[in-house]
This record gives structure tokens, sequence and C-alpha cells, in this order.
């Protein structure tokens, strides 16, 4: 009954209040993960040095391609069991969930079978130098081995916030990042392992969530049950969960992707350097994101959740709230960007020429940052409100339909500096095609109550039996 009441509270505490319990959690679990992979780049750049930071940004990709498939299965999962709560249909939100851990295992088996197969020469592929594959190597074979933690924890904290435990959520995202903290310096310095050591230490602490995860599930804390007759999967569950998956899966894809495109560009028109460069402000980029991913998140449940109730007034409260606390943080970090650039390079390294050019390309890459809120909001509304076509779009609209093409094109005229140009131009037509997406439905978030039927209409099919 406690679990119950979790749910439904959804559906009836004040818009403010709830925003505010879903999305702080979020936000202080999103920063300590941030804060980690801030650290870890630390460790590794004074431990190891700038080389090992690029090798590791050359692997960064294929943990994103492992992240994507995840990601489908986590937000894709949430937005279909946070509906199936809110309609009341606790069984079929079970075989949801069941449905979707033994993806992450078929997931986790191709993960390991990469490692001792394709892994060098996909490195190779993605642009790894001889200087650098010997550390992109390093990190990504021990990663691919603890694919299953990774899968899991990524997808199930996705699962947890959509049933309205945020507070485990976040304690699901602070635990890795804490025990990782710890291990870090130990493998990286004391046991000088280098950027093996780091990736190590990442799996050690994937997998100690995991057993929290687990039992958090197995021991009748969560709504959900995780049962072995869920286990088999049914392709329609499959069907649905993806079809509202597949932005999130597109968004980490198409990321993937651009990375590919960023790193080939940096060392054609500069070299190395300018790799573990871009590698240090990626950091500072995933850091400054997280709050407003923690709104988004914290926003996802509500709208979900009413939408399956038909709370429509609700609905729109919680996606107008969303976009204004969204755009007060970006003004704020755009600021900070652009007046203390030097502190936020210095954290990372010493090395005058890596912080001078780091404080040159900082700037230009954030100088359309506080436009973001609309595009972070909208692609998070439309994947809630389980309608796979406008999240599609927008998840690939920033990344590989504005980016990929303007890094590829502008470099040939500007030479690197058209790399880190191309964030902000990308930036401003990803906030416009956002904004235009959102005009059109504007019955449905800002309207008074036409917006019913057009909603019902864009709806993911639910059948009875899935």
């Amino acid at each position: 009954m406690k679990q119950k009441m979790q749910s439904e509270r959804l559906g009836t505490e004040p818009i403010p209040k709830l925003l505010k319990n879903l999305s702080i959690p979020a936000m202080i679990g999103m920063f300590v993960m941030a804060l980690y992979n801030v650290v870890d780049t630390i460790f590794i750049s004074y431990g190891v040095g700038i080389d090992a930071v690029a090798g590791v940004t050359i692997a960064f990709p294929i943990m994103m391609i492992m992240m994507a498939v995840s990601a489908a299965m986590g937000i894709g999962g949430a937005s279909v069991i946070s509906r199936r709560l809110g309609e009341r249909r606790e069984e079929e939100a079970n075989h949801v969930f069941g449905n979707i851990i033994s993806v992450i295992l078929i997931i986790s088996v191709l993960g390991m079978i990469g490692a001792f197969t394709i892994l060098e020469p996909t490195l190779r592929l993605f642009g790894a130098t001889p200087d650098i594959l010997g550390y992109s190597f390093d990190y990504m074979f021990p990663i691919l081995l603890g694919t299953f933690f990774f899968s899991f924890a990524f997808a199930t904290n996705n699962i947890v916030r959509s049933e309205g435990n945020a507070q485990f959520a976040m304690m699901t995202m602070i635990i890795p990042a804490v025990i990782n903290i710890i291990l870090d310096p130990i493998f990286i310095f004391g046991l000088n392992m280098g950027v093996q050591g780091a990736a190590i230490a990442t799996v050690i602490s994937q997998a100690s969530v995991t057993i929290v995860i687990l039992r958090y599930f197995l021991t009748g804390k969560s709504s959900l049950q995780l049962r072995t007759s869920d286990l088999k999967i049914k392709f329609a569950i499959v069907k649905e969960v993806v079809a509202v998956g597949l932005p999130a899966f597109a968004q980490q894809a198409a990321g993937s992707v651009m990375m590919i495109a960023i790193n080939t560009m940096l060392i054609r028109f500069g070299g190395d350097l300018h790799v573990g460069i871009f590698g240090i402000i990626q950091r500072i980029i995933m850091f400054t994101v997280m709050p407003m991913l923690g709104v988004m998140q914290g926003m996802q449940p509500i709208v979900g959740y009413n939408y399956g109730a038909q709370n429509f007034d609700r609905l729109r409260e919680t996606v107008i709230l969303s976009l204004k606390v969204t755009f007060y943080i970006s003004v704020f970090i755009f600021i900070l960007i652009m007046t203390v650039p030097h502190w936020l390079m210095m954290i990372f390294t010493s090395n005058p020429v890596v912080i001078d050019a780091g404080v040159e390309y900082l700037r230009i890459m954030f100088a359309a940052f506080f436009l973001i809120a609309i595009q972070v909001i909208s692609s998070g509304l439309y994947q809630a409100l389980g309608k796979p076509k406008q999240a599609l779009i927008l998840s690939l609209s920033r990344q590989l339909i504005f980016l990929i093409p303007l890094v590829l094109i502008l470099p040939h005229f500007i030479g690197v500096y058209g790399v880190f140009l191309a964030f902000p131009i990308s930036d401003f037509f990803a906030c416009l095609l956002g904004a235009i997406l959102m005009y059109r439905d504007r019955d449905i978030f800002f309207g008074k109550g036409r917006g019913r039927d057009k909603t019902e209409e864009n709806a993911v099919p639910v059948s009875p039996g899935t």
C-alpha cells in the first residue's frame, strides 16, 4: 500500500512541491555522477597526461553506444510504466519491467563478446592514433566486461524514478560516484594502473550499486516486482518500449556519431592535444547540463502519470514550471562560463597551453547555452507523453541534423575553430525547432482544455495484451 501511494502522489501533490521533490534528488544524483566524471578526468590528466585524456575521449563513443541501448530500455520503459501506473494497470507494469531486464541481459552478453573481438579495430576506426590507442584500449576493455552493471544501473534508475521514488533514484547515482572517487586514486596512483585503473574503479562502483538496486526490487520496496515469469520476452511489450525509447537511443547513438566526427576533425585540423582539450570541455558540459536534465527527469514521471490519468491541467502546469526553472539555470551557467572559464580549466590541468586554448574554446561552445532550456524540456516532454515521432525529431535535431554537418563543414573554412563554433549554431537551431513543435501543440500544453483529443490522437497505442 505504501508503494502504491508513492506513485499515486504524482496525480495529487501540488505541482511545484512535486517537481521540486522529484527534480532536486535527480539533480543531486546527476551532479555527483558528473562530479565523478570530472574527478576521473582530473586524476587521469594529472596522473597520466593529456594524451591519456585524449585516449579516453576516443573510447567514449563506444560507451555512448552501450548506454544508448540502455537509455532506450530505461527511458522508454519508464514512460510506459508510469502511464501503466497512472491507468491502474500494475500487473502490466510488472510485465514491462521484466522484459526490460531480459533485454539488458542480452545487451550485456554482446558487450562482453565485443571486448574480446572487435574492440581494437573499432577504436582505430573511431580515430585512435598510435600514440593514444593503448590508452583507449586499456580504458575500454574493463568497461565492456562490466556491460551488465552499467546497463542495469542506467536503465533501472529511470524506472525507479518513473514510480515516483526520486530519493532512491538519487542514491543509485550517488553510491557509484562516491565509490569511484574513492577508488580512482588508489588504482591510478597507488597501484600505478593508469587509465586501466580508472576503468576498473568504474566497473567496481557500478557493480556495487547493481547489488543495491537488485535488493530494492527483490525486497518489496518498489511498486514493481521482479519476477521470473515476467522475464519471458514479449514482442508487443518490447516494441512499445523501444518505440518510446527510440528517441533516447537515437540521441545517445547520435552523440556517439557526433563524438567520432568531432574527434576525427580535431585530429585532422588540430591534433591529439585538441582531442584532449575537448575531452576536458566535454566533462564541463556534462557537469553544467546535469541540473537541467534533473528538472527534465523530475518532470517526466509527473507528465507521464497525469497523461495516463488524463489530468491535463496538471500536465500543462508541470511543463510551464519546468521551462521556467531550466531557463533560469541555463542563464546562470552561461554567465558563469563567460566570466570564469580560467578557473574551470585550471581544475583539470596546470598546462598553460591547454588552459589558454580551453578558455577560448569554452566561450565559443557556450555562446548560445542560455537557449537550451526549450531543447531539453521539449525532448523530455514528448518522451514522457509517449509521442515517439516528435521526440525522435527533437532528440536527433541538435546532434545529427545540425551539429554533425556543421562539424564536418566549418573546419574546412575556419580550421579547428569550426568544430567548436558548430556547438552554439546547432543550439540555436535545435531550440528553434523545439519551440516550433511546442507552439504547434500549444493547445495540449498551454490551452484551456482543447488539447485532450489531440494528445490522445498522437499517443502510442496501448493494447490490453501488452
